[in-house]
């Protein structure tokens, strides 16, 4: 047990795919996982190890934004001696060719969050584990699935008005997307010397006005598409971590 998780040691598995929300965990667990057993329910984070087409595999929700995924990344890597996170969740879209349900695959994670100020004499960019990448970014392509690969932003506020944000140069330079759990994630991975990657689902589109402020736009749906074809990608890109031990 650790501070925030009350599953025993070995109860979780060594790779673990994360989401914010309960429901889509307990979604995951009960759809893709063999005999999925649910170890842990502290504080709503739930939790399923099971098995994925032979491999042992745990879903666990890990709530929304960077303290709460710094905290559950800390305690998989740290107390129940996890290699590999990869999480899945939603985005918003800064490309305006991108489509609902498009995934992205987080090279980098930039972030507009004081996690790390104090600790670096410079600038530290938390980034993906390259072997995770490549795995993803492979399995994509070979199912012809639309994925974008490249760096991302990670946002500490997702409501953001004109006094506190502009966005227009996160475009400028290549964002892909915004989001607000990877950073939090790729710096533990990096503090712990472990593995993560960020798999997320294109939700909504950030259009900006003259000005350069935010505005979400909803996009049309795209029969045959859904949040699951992201899902599985993760799922598959840790199945095949395990297998590759």
């Amino acid at each position: 047990m650790s501070m925030h998780i009350d599953a025993k040691k070995g109860e979780i598995a060594k790779t673990v795919v994360v989401g914010g929300d309960p429901a889509r965990i307990k979604h995951i667990a009960e759809t893709y996982l063999e005999e999925p057993k649910l170890v842990n329910e502290k504080r709503a984070a739930l939790c399923y190890t099971g098995r994925y087409k032979g491999q042992e595999i745990s879903v666990m929700a890990v709530g929304m934004g960077i303290p709460s995924m710094m905290i559950y990344a800390t305690e998989l890597y740290n107390e129940y001696d996890c290699d590999a996170i990869i999480r899945i969740g939603t985005s918003g879209s800064y490309l305006p060719d991108m489509k609902l349900y498009d995934v992205v695959l987080s090279q980098a994670a930039c972030h507009t969050s004081g996690i790390n100020e104090g600790i670096f004499n410079g600038t530290f960019c938390p980034i993906a584990d390259f072997g995770l990448l490549c795995t993803a970014d492979r399995l994509a392509k070979e199912r012809g699935m639309r994925s974008f690969v490249g760096n991302t932003v990670c946002n500490d506020r997702i409501y953001r008005g004109p006094e506190t944000y502009r966005s227009a140069a996160w475009k400028k330079y290549g964002i892909l997307c915004s989001e607000m759990e990877g950073a939090g994630l790729y710096t533990v991975a990096a503090e712990f010397g472990k593995k993560a990657l960020m798999i997320v689902s294109i939700s909504t589109k950030i259009e900006l006005d003259e000005e350069g402020y935010e505005h979400f736009v909803d996009l049309p749906e795209e029969p045959g598409r859904s949040m699951d074809d992201g899902i599985k990608l993760a799922l598959d890109t840790a199945a095949e971590f395990e297998r590759s031990k």
